[in-house]
C-alpha cells in the first residue's frame, strides 16, 4: 500500500514495509480495522447512487475530509470505499485450485461491506471515536447514516509468547 504511513513501536514506516517484530518491541499503537456496513434492504432503491448529487457530493467530500484528517494526525493506514453488492463474488478453490466463483455475497445477507479505514491509533478508545466520526456520515439530505462501524483489532503479530 504506497503512500501511507503506519507507526510500529514509535517508528514511522511506509505502509508496504512491514515491521521487524523480532527487532522492535510491541508498541502502545495498535491498528484497527474499521468496517462500514450498509444495509442490503433497500440498497438497489435507497443506496447513495439514489441520493441527489447535492447529497452525494457531501458525503464524498466529508470522507476525503475526514480521511485527510486522519492521514496529518499520523491515524490512517488506508482506507477504501467498495462496489455495491451486485458487483461483489464469492471465490473458493475447487478440489484441483481452480478458481470457483460465484456472486455474492449471500442473499440472505442482512447488511453488506461498504467501506473500510485501517487506523494506527494509541488506544481502543481512539478507534472508536473515529468510527462514531465514521458512522456519523452524511446521508441523504445531510441527515447523519448513523451506520454501524464494526472495530476490530489487526493483528499483526503473534502474541510474544508465541
Amino acid at each position: 500500500m504506497p503512500g501511507g504511513m503506519s507507526r510500529t513501536a514509535g517508528v514511522l514506516r511506509p505502509t508496504h514495509e512491514s515491521a521487524d517484530w523480532g527487532a522492535i518491541a510491541r508498541s502502545e499503537d495498535v491498528k484497527y480495522m474499521l468496517m462500514m456496513h450498509a444495509p442490503r434492504a433497500g440498497w438497489e432503491k435507497a443506496g447513495i447512487g439514489t441520493w441527489p448529487a447535492e447529497d452525494i457530493k457531501a458525503h464524498i467530500g466529508f470522507m476525503k475530509g475526514f480521511n485527510t484528517e486522519l492521514r496529518e494526525a499520523g491515524e490512517l493506514v488506508g482506507a477504501e470505499g467498495l462496489a455495491g453488492p451486485e458487483q461483489a463474488r464469492v471465490v473458493r478453490a475447487a478440489k484441483n485450485g481452480t478458481p470457483q466463483v460465484t456472486d455474492g455475497p449471500f442473499a440472505e445477507a442482512k447488511e453488506f461491506l461498504a467501506g473500510y479505514w485501517i487506523v494506527d491509533v494509541d488506544s481502543t478508545e481512539r478507534a472508536y471515536e473515529i468510527a462514531a466520526r465514521a458512522s456519523a456520515a452524511p446521508g441523504k439530505g445531510g441527515v447523519p447514516l448513523n451506520m454501524p462501524i464494526e472495530v476490530r483489532q489487526v493483528m499483526s503479530a503473534p502474541p510474544v509468547e508465541v
